[in-house]
């Protein structure tokens, strides 16, 4: 049966600003507007709106504009005011937002896939819009003119989007569970390497530009940390959620990686510590700790006249052990484990108080989350879920990683897979 635990109890009150509701479907995607009280968003309604706070507290639309097709997902650029919107029907709709957000002019349309765009992201320095679609295709488009620059199809659907200004590398992550870097020019792109980790399909991607980590989110419900920048192969695991992980932020000035699941759980996770990883899992025909034979040994269970054992694995060491040598339980956040998991009972006696305090902190946002945006100016944290309501809420991320309360977290299965390695082909990052 699965042990529960429960996190230590906040010592401050959860801060929620503002619920913004009204949209009469699933708000897929929305942002906080910089240096204004006011909240941008596109829904499945068709709608795009963008939220102003009145002198009642309130958020209301002063803009609000119906698109022919259900708006799946944004882009938005605060020191241009450029508004990129992937709609269900293939096309992306380009927008300039006035200086006081109360009126959006059309520029242009681009006809980017053949059906949902599935992820935007709008390049400044490049003047350069990337997308990615369901019918599996990546493609980029010169903001300027409006042609298209190239495209390169996917393994699966992507549903992660992240790219580097620095070296034009551009991270797609897909419902494969794969992860994909390619290397743009001006009108062609280059495969670097593809790499998984990952036994579900990649949900969410978010990327370090200073330490040159790439964060992966997954229907498996662990996000992974790829050093991507230090070409060693490092890739640490990160579980703390019951459900998939739909969403990720990073906040880079106080290196805290902010994931959501799917059952509303948000996780702050602190990054600014050593992090080590998950050994591999050893295989064995008996228990590597008192010798005694897996179900499967016939051999040994005839001569020993024993019956066999079933197999686990000690998440410390990665042994294979039966359940006798490996009764206890800990956490191990350095290695990405929040809550309680199987270890042997060597390594339980091993391990210290020290090495067992948390390193991140577990809220609940009482809405499924499907899009996380924060705004590192304010310390607010935005989330839009399937309830069609927005929240905004005062994270106090800078001070001690709060939130809303503390939810219960689960341990995972015995099944869950031994720890991902990436390899990296020759090119520089």
């Amino acid at each position: 049966m699965a042990a529960e635990i429960q996190p230590k109890p906040l010592t401050r009150k959860p801060i929620l600003l503002q619920r913004v509701e009204g949209s009469q479907e699933v708000v897929n995607m929305a942002v906080i507007v910089p240096k204004e009280e006011g909240v941008i968003s596109v829904s499945e309604d068709r709608t795009v709106r963008v939220w102003l706070k009145r002198d009642s507290g309130q958020y209301w639309p002063s803009i609000y504009h119906v698109m022919p097709s259900p708006c799946s997902c944004m882009s938005f650029n605060p020191e241009t005011r450029r508004l990129s919107i992937g709609l269900d029907n293939g096309t992306i709709s380009e927008f300039l937002l006035s200086e006081d957000y109360n009126k959006m002019t059309p520029v242009k349309n681009y006809q980017a896939h053949q059906s949902r765009v599935t992820m935007i992201l709008f390049v400044l320095e490049l003047e350069w819009v990337l997308s990615t679609g369901q019918d599996k295709q990546f493609a980029w488009h010169c903001s300027e003119s409006g042609q298209r620059l190239g495209g390169y199809r996917t393994s699966a659907v992507a549903s992660g989007l992240q790219f580097d200004v620095e070296t034009r590398h551009v991270f797609i992550g897909d419902h494969s569970g794969q992860v994909t870097i390619l290397k743009l020019e001006q009108e062609n792109c280059t495969l670097v390497t593809t790499f998984r980790g990952h036994t579900g399909g990649v949900t969410a991607l978010c990327w370090d530009p200073v330490r040159r980590v790439l964060f992966s989110g997954s229907s498996d419900h662990s996000v992974i940390m790829w050093d991507i920048g230090g070409r060693k192969g490092t890739a640490i695991e990160l579980q703390g959620h019951s459900d998939r992980v739909q969403a990720l932020s990073y906040a880079q000035h106080t290196r805290q990686l902010i994931s959501c699941g799917g059952d509303g759980g948000i996780v702050i996770w602190n990054m600014d510590v050593e992090r080590q990883e998950t050994p591999e899992w050893l295989d064995s025909d008996s228990c590597q700790k008192c010798d005694q034979p897996f179900f499967w040994n016939f051999k040994q269970m005839w001569d020993s006249k024993k019956i066999g054992l079933r197999q686990h694995h000690c998440r410390k060491c990665g042994k294979a052990v039966c359940g006798k040598c490996s009764s206890k339980r800990s956490s191990i956040p350095l290695m990405g484990f929040e809550f309680e998991v199987r270890v042997c009972d060597s390594c339980h006696e091993a391990i210290t108080d020290e090495e067992r305090a948390p390193t991140a902190t577990f809220h609940d946002s009482k809405h499924n989350i499907v899009h996380v945006h924060f705004d590192a100016t304010r310390g607010w944290l935005l989330t839009s879920g399937t309830d069609k309501v927005i929240k905004v809420g005062c994270s106090l991320i800078l001070e001690a990683f709060r939130l809303w309360p503390c939810v219960n977290i689960q341990e995972p299965q015995d099944h869950m897979r031994s720890a991902p390695k990436l390899t990296l082909g020759n090119e520089h990052f």
